[in-house]
């Protein structure tokens, strides 16, 4: 199940990274701190997600 979390996770990061960014960028706060924040919090946000769908997947 790890590895194909690992893949889940790999598709889901980039997701909600990508939303992150857009939302920030969309709500006006431009510069790199609130970006990076942003990405961060898709990344760690990506790990219980890709967990949950590699659970229901497995079983």
């Amino acid at each position: 199940m790890t590895r194909l979390m690992m893949m889940i996770f790999s598709m889901v990061a980039t997701t909600l990274m990508g939303i992150g960014v857009v939302v920030a960028l969309t709500t006006g706060y431009d510069t790199l701190q609130p970006i990076l924040i942003a990405a961060a919090v898709g990344f760690v946000l990506a790990i219980p997600v890709s967990w949950a769908i590699a659970r229901q997947m497995a079983d």
